[in-house]
């Protein structure tokens, strides 16, 4: 009777699979027919050998697949390769699979919490047990037995199971982490992978085998609490890369090198910008003269663009009432991470540091009477926020508890969206080339369409909000990608991904259109019929955080700022002591042209002040000696290009001159305001 069912389940499949069959759909909008349990590695290899060699994963209706699923129903499939984000997380989710099955075989007993891809890489959280310490030393051998596995040519097998069967599995190892995740997942919806002795749960994708993984390198190790709560334990995260080429590894360690002398807290202290105290509190920083000046002028920058397109400025409190809060929606979504009311005196009085600054700009919007002829209306401020991230994930500038926002919202009729919208875009693009930002792709970030419940405001205003962002995004003729999931709680958003010198990916300024704020702060203005209507709002950043986008500066620079940012321009070198005073002679001269300059008057040889300064990062290094106090002039010196020839203080203040407002581009701003 066995045998004969097995028979009759052969049977059934063989005739399923070649007399049912699915339509396959590919990007060209072409199709052909398949027979039915298809897998996406049998179609790539149906259109060329050459494809099925290269393809790591595959989007089926939109879902990203392993290569080796059944494909069931007609579908529209889009292959990936390495060079795409949907192929390396595929390669990466695999690779930190491969790194857990090594870990469990050095050290059985290990417990695992969640090991996903990230944008370099992979890490997976770990607990080996209180009698086990995996430190640095231990990732070498890791990487050796991942090398093993992966050369033993394994094969991720995807595995539907039952929410009981999942419990059960992983309560007989004992692994509470896992049995928390199960317990948060509706039955039906749980898969596992397998691959040699090691069994995860995982939603997918992965590639179909070990083999690709050809170059492996495990790069740190941290701690990071589970599920990000201080109270819970504390995990071992271990990082790391792999590449499908040892030739792409090496190249990426090059970059990581030089990554480390870029890094933002390294220069930031060497030119003196910013620090940190542990008295004043983590994640607060400290601007020091320096860095108070760099940060002062990209502001002014930034005001003199946004005079121009027709901003006022305003000023906010830091804290404001809890009800505030409630209103806007921040209290229900950041009261987790933002600081713990502040209570007064007064009973039932409780105060927050302000999360964001658009509810205090809805208070002022509604401090008068508007009418469609004020509108647009234009706020701006650069306005310090605070949200309580974890300890462990503050990292110089780009991660901290206290931040100021080049922020500015913008009241609109609904008529004005689109045009205000893409002026905003205009500010960016300015900014953007006065500070030699030229790879950039833009971001459409909209609404989870499975996960309504993250979101405030009804669909009518949600869908009116995407449109409008889809259509000025066509308009000026952005690249775009589009993300789902990515938009803000109250709205769709439009956001500029820079990649710097390095190649890295930055989210640096952000558009986002709002039809929920103005309703829950019931913002009205009268228009040209004599009756109530709603304001449109933009919330808009092009910095983003002025924390996070001087960290940004700084590595894409090194350090080397461009002339009308360097908090110092010229540095003026006598080569003894009797040209000292002529070098003073020299610094008030150009400090009298706004141009920003110091003596270095020490007994040094003429040698080792210029590597010195050179090492500082000032754009110009002047030396003076007897030849140019007889012709009134300096010898000129440009930071990594060396001698550019003798100049009269004239020429120089000129020259200077003309390169800061080459640099600042003021023609575009100009021409953008026209």
């Amino acid at each position: 009777m066995i045998v004969s069912n097995l028979y009759l389940s052969l049977h059934f499949i063989f005739l399923r699979r070649h007399i049912f069959m699915v339509k396959i759909t590919f990007p060209d909008n072409k199709f052909k027919e398949y027979p039915d349990g298809v897998t996406g590695l049998e179609i790539a290899k149906s259109i060329h050998p050459g494809l099925a060699k290269q393809v790591l994963a595959v989007t089926v209706n939109g879902e990203l697949w392993d290569l080796m699923r059944p494909i069931h129903q007609d579908a529209a499939v889009i292959f990936h390769k390495w060079d795409d984000e949907e192929g390396k997380h595929a390669f990466w989710h695999s690779s930190a699979h491969l790194m857990a099955e090594a870990i469990e075989l050095l050290y059985p007993g290990t417990k695992f919490g969640i090991g996903p891809a990230i944008e370099n890489g992979f890490y997976y959280d770990i607990d080996p047990g209180e009698d086990v310490v995996i430190t640095e030393k231990d990732l070498q051998k890791i990487e050796q037995k991942m090398q093993e596995l992966a050369r033993s040519k394994e094969v991720y097998q995807r595995k539907e199971v039952s929410k009981e069967e999942a419990l059960d599995f992983f309560n007989k190892k004992g692994d509470e982490y896992k049995l928390e995740l199960i317990n948060d997942l509706e039955d039906g919806t749980i898969s596992f992978y397998t691959q040699g002795s090691f069994t995860d749960l995982c939603r997918g994708p992965h590639l179909p085998g070990t083999e690709n993984i050809k170059a492996i390198k495990l790069l740190n190790i941290a701690g990071a609490y589970w599920r990000g709560d201080e109270k819970r334990k504390q995990l071992t995260r271990i990082y790391g890369i792999t590449f499908p080429k040892k030739s792409m590894l090496d190249e990426y360690l090059v970059i990581l090198e030089e990554a480390k002398k870029r890094d933002h807290r390294k220069i930031g202290k060497e030119l003196e910008l910013f620090t940190f105290s542990q008295k004043v509190g983590q994640g607060l920083p400290l601007w020091l003269p320096k860095g108070a000046q760099l940060r002062e002028r990209l502001e002014n920058f930034l005001k003199i663009v946004q005079k121009d397109f027709g901003y006022l400025p305003v000023i906010t409190p830091h804290i404001g009432q809890k009800e505030l809060y409630v209103t806007s929606g921040h209290y229900e979504k950041y009261g987790k991470d933002s600081f713990q009311p502040i209570k007064t005196p007064s009973e039932n009085e409780e105060f927050l540091l302000k999360p964001m600054n658009c509810p205090h700009h809805c208070e002022i919007y509604k401090s008068s009477r508007r009418t469609f002829r004020d509108l647009p209306l234009r706020l701006a401020e650069f306005g310090t926020v605070y949200r309580y991230e974890q300890s462990g994930e503050l990292h110089g500038l780009t991660r901290v508890r206290g931040f100021t926002q080049d922020d500015a919202h913008i009241f609109c009729r609904p008529d004005q969206l689109k045009s205000e919208f893409l002026k905003v875009i205009d500010i960016i693009f300015i900014i953007f080339k006065a500070l030699d930002f030229k790879d950039f792709l833009t971001q459409i970030s909209l609404r989870d369409p499975k996960d309504n419940e993250k979101y405030i405001g009804s669909d009518e205003n949600w869908e009116k909000a995407e449109a409008a962002i889809i259509e000025a995004c066509k308009e000026k003729g952005l690249n775009t990608v589009t993300e789902y999931g990515e938009a803000a709680f109250y709205g769709p958003k439009l956001d500029f991904m820079v990649k710097d010198a390095l190649g890295r990916k930055w989210q640096l300024g952000t558009i986002q259109v709002d039809y929920n704020l103005p309703e829950r702060f019931d913002l009205e203005y009268i228009g040209s019929d004599d009756r109530k209507h709603r304001p449109v709002m933009i919330h808009r950043a092009p910095f983003g955080s002025m924390e996070r986008f001087v960290a940004v500066l700084i590595e894409h620079t090194a350090g080397k700022f461009p002339l009308w940012l360097a908090p110092d321009q010229v540095v003026i070198m006598p080569i003894s002591e009797k040209y000292v005073e002529y070098a003073k002679k020299v610094l008030s001269f150009l400090n009298n042209s706004d141009i920003r300059s110091l003596i270095d008057d020490r007994d040094e040889k003429i040698g080792k002040k210029i590597r010195d300064n050179e090492l500082k990062k000032i754009p110009y290094l002047l030396i003076v000696g007897e030849k140019e106090v007889e012709s009134n002039s300096v010898s000129v010196r440009k930071q990594g290009k060396g001698d550019q020839g003798s100049m009269s203080l004239d020429e120089f203040t000129a020259f200077i001159n003309e390169e800061v407002e080459k640099q600042m581009q003021f023609s575009i701003q100009k021409q953008s305001t026209n």
